[in-house]
């Protein structure tokens, strides 16, 4: 029988535990295994780096909601990234989407560049760009969609094709939706990799990444270099990422609903330049959204009218709205990229790519959402001048 993924989510991986019957997932602390005789480990299981109890069953329950045959867990977002570049040696380049994470721009162009591996930041929203400087040497496309913080949407099947036609492999960066709005493996991507930090753990208390793919070959590789690299999470890491997924598709609903009241919101309010969503008629691939995600999301980018330092006077006004980076816990939070999320991009880089110095980035949580509307109709009047408001 085929669940959904409300039902996927708490059961998936997640049979009563054998012995006691526990209907929780244990969190099996322990670094090592006794065996039953001299190669004789039991049920497979030898020492923790290698495999875990906890983080089996949550690979397994993650990669059923991504709709794929295997999961592969690691300490944070970057790690499991990092594993990805293992698939490649020097020489090989790589297409990434040119508004990126500022962590993974770093990562290509400051640790990768120092490995022969070059890097292409090309806007993968446009299809012509991409197909431009897909060449011989590409083995991989990494893509954001949406992408951090301008929220551009990359159409996945399109590139897929175009890539497959070249032989390379595409990426898909899949924290900002989750596998309750986007399945990018369900689009023709071999492998997705999300920051568990953020949507699948859900509460700001944990570190950690995975990745999913339908692909025995890769998974034998990430697995390999898993073990091999050892950058694994803790068991009890894995089992907060495993409780938060039991709630994901309810918190994702939640998360959209607020954001679109938010978005709805600012884009009417006269001292706000522009707002950048998804779920609003006015984002450029609005159409696009409909077809490819299941739902629009909980993060939202805008501008001031103004800038940085009313973006500051802003970000320092909220109360609900916490000033923090990172991004989908159950909590809302502000913060300013160009500062904070993304200041390790130069700012002459920052700027070319549309990211001014004023823009505001919300990851928008499960408050009331006419409360957080009140939080920032407050901080807006301290941030602006009275003609403005």
């Amino acid at each position: 029988m085929k669940y959904h993924l409300e039902t996927l989510a708490i059961h998936a991986g997640q049979d009563p535990e054998a012995m006691t019957g526990a209907v929780t997932v244990p969190i099996f602390q322990t670094s090592t295994y006794a065996q039953e005789g001299l190669g004789q480990p039991r049920l497979g299981y030898e020492y923790s780096r290698t495999n875990n109890p906890t983080r089996q069953a949550y690979e397994q329950c993650l990669a059923a909601l991504e709709g794929a045959r295997h999961g592969i867990a690691f300490a944070s977002g970057m790690a499991a990234t990092n594993n990805c570049m293992y698939l490649l040696q020097s020489g090989d380049e790589v297409l990434v989407s040119d508004d990126v994470y500022g962590g993974t721009f770093r990562f290509f162009t400051k640790v990768m560049s120092k490995f022969g591996v070059k890097a292409h930041f090309v806007n993968t929203s446009d299809l012509a760009e991409v197909e431009k400087n897909l060449t011989s040497k590409t083995k991989l496309v990494w893509v954001e969609s949406p992408t951090n913080p301008l929220l551009k949407l990359t159409d996945v099947r399109a590139v897929c094709k175009l890539a497959k036609a070249k032989g390379a492999l595409v990426i898909v960066d899949n924290t900002f939706m989750s596998p309750a709005f986007q399945r990018p493996l369900e689009l023709g991507a071999d492998m997705v990799m999300h920051s568990a930090t953020k949507y699948l753990g859900g509460h700001s208390d944990l570190v950690g990444g995975i990745l999913a793919t339908n692909s025995d070959e890769l998974n034998e590789v990430m697995r390999f270099h898993q073990n091999a690299v050892g950058a694994i999470p803790g068991p009890f890491d894995c089992w907060l990422a495993l409780r938060g997924l039991k709630t994901l598709a309810v918190r994702m609903q939640a998360h959209a609903k607020n954001a679109q009241a938010i978005a709805d919101y600012l884009e009417a309010h006269p001292a706000v330049r522009q707002v950048i969503y998804p779920g609003l008629a006015s984002h450029p691939q609005h159409a696009l959204a409909r077809t490819q995600m299941h739902g629009f999301g909980g993060m939202i980018s805008f501008e001031i009218k103004g800038g940085i330092e009313e973006a500051k006077t802003l970000v320092e006004s909220t109360k609900l709205f916490l000033l923090a980076e990172s991004l989908g816990g159950v909590e809302s939070l502000i913060e300013v990229p160009a500062t904070m999320t993304h200041a390790s991009i130069p700012r002459e880089r920052r700027l070319e790519m549309g990211i001014a110095d004023g823009l505001i980035r919300l990851s928008v949580g499960i408050e009331n959402s006419q409360d957080l509307i009140g939080d920032l109709e407050q901080a807006l009047k301290k941030a602006v001048s009275k003609t403005l408001v």
